[in-house]
């Protein structure tokens, strides 16, 4: 059996490569893999590989410095130019590949995933609309690569790699998106979880008055303070019990790439990322009327509402920030956003930054005056539940059970199942990432949703509850 053979077909993700290194993803893998996204890259922009010119990065994982190297090996063995930004957040790499311009880029990092694991974010310059990239899954990958009959056979010819920093005109990026003057000297909690955000903060904060205080900030590959996933329960705890301890205004919690950007409130509460998007999108549409607001459906029906209240143009999506960005540039939006707290802009090459969206947050609360709590509330015109995850044996059976049910409330099936009712709806649908069936649930009463959550969980066959 070949090398080739023996990969681990579940390292290919719906977003990108995922594996426990150097079980699961190892040199070999990596190779194989700089080998095929040569290829597509190469096909997608009608040029020959030695003409590429690509820039990578690398988050602090104990993986993917030997994974990055390998990836660069086989770059410079085809006579690619290679720009190497060095350690970043995934925040300034995409930033850096929209910038500059470079045809593609490639980032060692496994997002929030626990330590163990290494990986690949991918993209490619967006050949269609202008100033914006687009994002290579894993899937996609892996389907080249199957059908590749190794090694690339292109000319073997010296690359060319040269480092660069990229800081310096991120910062000014960022910046371009606020008006300074606006911001009040807020106490400022950041919690960056001795990720790569780690970095970048510091600095951005030296440009503002707020006063900051920065917990987890030194880089640390084993991630010792806290999970690297800051949805994961008890994540927030020490970011929510330093905000109380400092009488600060507001806390903000990264995953260890950068990506995602949580606040909590001056209470020490974790607001959810549907309501962040609309602290974010009232002053976007302030400045940019009737400009699109994109949403994923698992979002509150809230965010529809108070967009269209605010003449904006709420977009429907799929989740996922692929799909996101898709639709901004289809149906021209402004901005986008997710449960999640993926935050993404169509002036940042439709990409996500978690640096961005938290300056916006800093200048609508500054703007507002008001405690982020108040704010918020103002916001939550329904009551929602959290994603409700369950490990089932069967999700197709399952979603046939829903559909069966409800069948005459069925909204549509873009993603999953949506159903509407006068008082309440729901939506159901497999993971993008994992093997679960997914439940949201919003009602216009407490009482109403935790009735109809006890009515759905009854018609699931579940092993276990996540």
């Amino acid at each position: 059996m070949s090398y080739k053979e023996s990969i681990n077909n579940g390292i290919f993700k719906a977003y990108d490569i995922r594996g426990i290194y150097p079980e699961e993803l190892a040199e070999p893998t990596a190779n194989l893999i700089a080998q095929t996204y040569l290829k597509i890259l190469a096909e997608k922009l009608s040029k020959p590989i030695k003409d590429l010119k690509i820039a990578v990065c690398q988050d602090n994982r104990k993986s993917s410095a030997p994974l990055m190297q390998e990836v660069i090996k086989v770059f410079l063995e085809y006579g690619v130019s290679v720009d190497d930004l060095g350690p970043l957040s995934i925040n300034d790499y995409y930033f850096a590949v929209g910038y500059y311009k470079y045809d593609g880029g490639i980032m060692a990092t496994a997002s929030h995933n626990p330590p163990q694991y290494g990986g690949f974010k991918m993209t490619t310059i967006n050949t269609e609309y202008e100033n914006s990239i687009d994002f290579l899954s894993g899937q996609e990958l892996y389907q080249e690569l199957q059908d590749f009959d190794f090694p690339l056979t292109a000319e073997k010819t010296p690359g060319y790699l040269q480092s660069k920093n990229v800081l310096a005109d991120h910062l000014k990026h960022i910046l371009s998106f606020i008006d300074k003057s606006k911001i009040k000297n807020l106490k400022v909690v950041v919690d960056t979880g001795n990720g790569m955000t780690g970095l970048m903060i510091p600095k951005i904060f030296a440009e503002l008055p707020c006063q900051l205080t920065h917990i987890f900030s030194e880089l640390d590959g084993d991630f010792s303070n806290r999970a690297p996933n800051p949805l994961t329960a008890g994540a927030s705890d020490k970011l929510a019990e330093k905000v109380l301890a400092e009488k600060a205004d507001l806390g903000v919690i990264f995953d260890v790439d950068g990506d995602r950007m949580f606040l909590v409130d001056e209470k020490g509460k974790l607001v959810r990322g549907d309501m962040v998007l609309l602290l974010l999108a009232k002053p976007m549409l302030e400045k940019n009327i009737g400009a699109g607001i994109t949403y994923n459906l698992i979002c509150s029906h809230a965010v529809k509402d108070l967009v269209s209240k605010w003449s904006g143009r709420p977009i429907r999506s799929e989740v996922g920030y692929r799909n996101l960005a898709r639709h901004m540039r289809e149906d021209k939006g402004i901005m986008s956003g997710e449960v999640s707290a993926h935050f993404a802009f169509r002036d940042n090459f439709y990409a996500d930054s978690g640096f961005i969206a938290m300056v916006l947050a800093l200048e609508a609360i500054s703007s507002d005056g008001r405690p982020l709590s108040e704010i918020i509330k103002d916001f939550q015109t329904y009551v929602k539940s959290d994603e409700l995850n369950f490990e089932v044996s069967d999700i197709n059976l399952e979603l046939a059970k829903f559909k069966n049910t409800y069948q005459s409330n069925l909204l549509d099936e873009i993603d999953g199942l949506t159903f509407e009712f006068s008082t309440w709806w729901f939506n159901v649908r497999a993971s993008n990432t994992e093997p679960l069936l997914r439940l949201t649930v919003e009602a216009n009463s407490s009482d109403i949703l935790a009735e109809k959550i006890k009515e759905l969980e009854s018609l699931i066959d579940f092993k276990a509850r996540k």
